[in-house]
């Protein structure tokens, strides 16, 4: 969850004991959780004022732990413990104060926010009486509701004058913050930012991990070299690929470096978590992401007979909604129409199972390889689309010459930023999906007379999900 800003999860799991402990696990959803801590924590005859500033931090205390990921990026299969050893008292199976059942109904997606940062702020709390701690007292809540001070005064009084309180956070499905699938060279997402963003913040304590000039969601040579080194200090297998060991590894130091699940946290900042690219999208939408998405559903609908073909146009409309539910169907998605970051994963791993699959006597012109490519690159990906460059030159000679080395250097990179110009895309240099596309459909037209694309006729389909 620490790829993005917080919400509310539906459920919350708890471990009924001390985290290496034996004990069972139980999932329930968040607000009947609140209540019972809330219950278990505190007295129904407190005043209102008390109650209210106890349940904020207790609603905080749980978000913490979840948008941290605080038991998970360790390996455990929980969110929080029941013990206030750790955590915050549960008991199982205990009944509510209704008072207190009300106020937690009211207050449950509400959550504390040191100002300038976006997690939910570390709000340790005792009882004030046999345990005293640096957060808030409970029971000198009681005292300063009874002199006066609100909900809201009472807990600057503990956490500091620059807090915030969140009003009305969306409640969402929980996802963990491993993408679902390997992060390597070539991959371009949201996730890669996040990647670049926590080893960068890593190596201002381990500057052995080398900086990465650009976080910009494109994993590059700076990229691997950094997780290659993250992999050596921290005794992983060193791959270069962020697996979902190495993903974790990675977020547990970030998330101990910058303190996150302690009261002076280093904090979280907005633009560390600022959106790289477009990943919900829906009717209505366009752009880049939209044609990325088109082009996937495309190809994946030329392979599989269930799957309805959609026309690359940048604009997501009925057609691309349909075709999105008939992908969603196919393979055992709920039905929303709508792009999200799980069905993003798993439209990914269609494609690039059709890519790893599909014989080449089938592909004239040869299917996008799912890696971006950009200056440093090497491979087959990059001879082909050289070759592909080389050809085109020929008929528009303003598209520089290319050699087809398998390197894509400087000359590459102006050859396809110039193909980008003649065309209209925009000119980075970089070949995604959409780029490789356009480029595939002009060598089609200008070697065969006509647009021999994978997706146009790819001589068989596969009508299994």
């Amino acid at each position: 969850m620490l790829t993005g800003t917080p919400f509310i999860p539906e459920t919350i799991t708890v471990h009924l004991g001390t985290p290496d402990s034996p004990a069972p696990n139980v999932t329930l959803d968040f607000a009947s959780y609140i209540k019972n801590v809330a219950s278990s924590e505190i007295f129904p005859t407190w005043s209102n004022s008390a109650l209210r500033a106890n349940i904020y931090a207790i609603v905080t205390f749980a978000l913490n732990r979840i948008y941290t990921e605080w038991y998970r990026s360790r390996g455990y299969n929980f969110d929080i413990t029941s013990t206030t050893q750790y955590d915050q008292k549960f008991i199982n199976g205990r009944e509510f104060f209704q008072n207190i059942g009300f106020i937690v109904d009211e207050l449950f997606n509400d959550y504390v926010q040191r100002q300038g940062s976006i997690e939910p702020l570390f709000t340790s709390f005792c009882n004030g009486t046999t345990s005293t701690c640096s957060g808030l007292s409970q029971w000198g809540t009681v005292d300063l509701a009874n002199s006066g001070f609100t909900p809201y005064e009472i807990l600057q009084y503990y956490y500091g004058d620059d807090i915030n309180i969140v009003k009305d956070a969306p409640v969402k499905t929980a996802m963990p913050s491993y993408p679902g699938v390997p992060l390597r060279f070539g991959s371009a997402s949201n996730d890669v930012k996040s990647l670049q963003i926590f080893l960068n913040r890593i190596s201002r304590n381990y500057p052995a991990i080398p900086k990465i000039p650009q976080a910009d969601g494109i994993f590059d040579t700076a990229t691997e070299e950094a997780v290659r080194k993250f992999q050596d200090v921290f005794d992983l297998a060193v791959t270069g690929v962020v697996e979902q060991g190495t993903w974790y590894r990675i977020v547990y130091i970030y998330t101990s470096e910058k303190r996150l699940s302690e009261l002076d946290s280093e904090g979280v900042a907005w633009q560390e978590v600022a959106p790289q690219f477009t990943e919900d999208l829906r009717i209505g939408s366009e752009g880049t992401e939209v044609r990325n998405l088109q082009y996937y559903l495309a190809v994946i609908g030329a392979y599989y007979e269930a799957v309805q073909p959609v026309e690359i146009t940048g604009y997501f409309g009925e057609a691309t909604e349909q075709s999105l539910k008939s992908f969603q169907r196919v393979f055992g998605i709920p039905q929303t129409g709508e792009l999200d970051r799980a069905t993003k994963n798993d439209l990914y791993r269609a494609y690039m199972g059709i890519v790893e699959s599909v014989r080449p006597e089938y592909v004239p012109v040869a299917l996008y390889p799912g890696t971006v490519l950009r200056e440093g690159a090497r491979g087959d990906s990059v001879r082909i689309i050289q070759e592909y460059l080389s050809l085109i030159h020929e008929t528009y000679p303003n598209i520089p010459a290319v050699s087809n080395t398998g390197y894509f250097g400087q000359v590459t990179k102006q050859a396809v930023t110039e193909f980008q110009r003649q065309f209209g895309i925009n000119p980075t240099g970089i070949i995604g999906g959409v780029t490789w596309d356009a480029i595939a459909g002009v060598y089609s037209d200008l070697r065969y007379g006509f647009d021999k694309r994978p997706y146009q006729n790819p001589g068989y389909t596969i009508t299994g999900g």
